[in-house]
Parts: C-alpha cells; sequence; structure tokens
C-alpha cells in the first residue's frame, strides 16, 4: 500500500470513529439537557447541582454506548482499568463542564434559565474535546498493529516447524 493510500485508510477511519463518538455524544447531550432541565423544573436544587446529577447520568449512559457502539472493535482486555480510567476523564470532564457553568452563573451572575442552558452547552463542547481526546488515547485503546502482526507470524512459524508428512513414493 502506498504512503498516500495508507495516510487515506487512516483518515477515513478515524473519520468513522468522530462519526460514531459524535452520534454517541450527541444522544448523550440530549440525556444531559434533558435530565439537567428536568432537575431544574421538577426541584428547587442550584443550577450547578442539577447540572452534575445530568452529568453523572450521561456519563453512564455514554459509556455504554462508547463501549458498546465506537470502541466495541477496541481491546477489551482490562474493563476494570477500562472503566477506572473512562471514570476518571470523564469527571475531569464533569469539572470543566460544570466550571464553565460555575463561573457564568456565580462570578458573572447570569442565572437565566436561557443563560444556564448556554453555558451548559459551552462547557460540554469544551469538554467533549477533553474527552475525545482523552478516551481515544487513554481508554479505549487500539489494539497495536505491531500484536496482530506478531500474532499472525508466530502462527506462520508454529506451522513452519511442525513437521512435512513424507509420502511413500
Amino acid at each position: 500500500m502506498t504512503e498516500h493510500g495508507a495516510l487515506r485508510v487512516r483518515l477515513d477511519r478515524l473519520g468513522r470513529e468522530v462519526a460514531k463518538f459524535g452520534a454517541v455524544g450527541a444522544v448523550g447531550t440530549l440525556v444531559n439537557f434533558g435530565v439537567f432541565n428536568l432537575v431544574r423544573h421538577l426541584t428547587d436544587l442550584h443550577v450547578v447541582r442539577a447540572s452534575v446529577i445530568a452529568t453523572v447520568v450521561a456519563i453512564v449512559f455514554n459509556y455504554v454506548g462508547f463501549r458498546y457502539f465506537t470502541y466495541r472493535d477496541r481491546d477489551k482486555s482490562g474493563r476494570t482499568k477500562e472503566l477506572t480510567l473512562f471514570l476518571l476523564f470523564s469527571v475531569v470532564g464533569l469539572v470543566i463542564e460544570n466550571g464553565v457553568l460555575y463561573a457564568a452563573t456565580y462570578w458573572f451572575g447570569w442565572d437565566g434559565k436561557l443563560e444556564a442552558n448556554f453555558f451548559k452547552f459551552l462547557g460540554m463542547g469544551i469538554a467533549t474535546l477533553f474527552r475525545f481526546w482523552s478516551y481515544r488515547t487513554w481508554v479505549f485503546k487500539a489494539l497495536p498493529a505491531r500484536e496482530a502482526v506478531a500474532h499472525a507470524e508466530s502462527f506462520l512459524e508454529e506451522s513452519d516447524e511442525r513437521p512435512v508428512a513424507r509420502r511413500a513414493s
């Protein structure tokens, strides 16, 4: 395969990954906003507390979507480590997302319903960039190509070592 062809394959693969990540993220965003506005409408919780609850619900939804849709072909050997890293990076994203909302609400006094949704959305956008990078880099790691090649080569070496049956002439 030429260098140009290999680059094209990598870009196509990245494009599919971004599209799947975006699809799960879009539904997760709807879940996040739905829970956020429902909690704000039904309770007297402060805006950031309502947002944290909504973000936690969306994190659970997103893990299922990422593991079983976006990154279903990725390494599944270390689920405990994967879940731990996912939660760690999700909490960092939660802090980014809700930090923007906190600053807008408590530092600048922008606490109307429309303003809260706008700054929640802005925080989610910034946090999404961080999450995409961290999930694909640390959580849902691609199996290295070298391992696949080594496995294939070891299979070939095993077949070379087997004695060849001789035919009687």
